[in-house]
């Protein structure tokens, strides 16, 4: 049984905010990262579980809101300049 995997329970392990510039952004740590890379490649060799495709939506899910937020950032860091 596959059981969903909800984006919110990879934050406190797999969030870091990194200061860039003037900018404060939300990044992966290193081990979701990896994690993630070690889905993307099971999913290319088509090894991926049911469960381990729930978890690669999870932080695929992540991965747009972190890149939204961070763009958000962005623009508005250069609207001001």
């Amino acid at each position: 049984m596959t059981t969903l995997l909800k984006p919110s329970t990879l934050l406190p392990t797999g969030l870091r905010i990194q200061q860039i510039n003037n900018l404060t952004l939300f990044k992966f740590t290193d081990n979701l990262s990896d994690r993630l890379q070690e889905l993307l490649d099971r999913k290319k060799l088509d090894l991926l579980t049911p469960n381990e495709t729930l978890e690669l939506e999870a932080i695929g899910e992540l991965d747009d809101i972190f890149s939204y937020i961070n763009a958000t950032i962005a623009a508005q860091s250069n609207a001001h300049s």
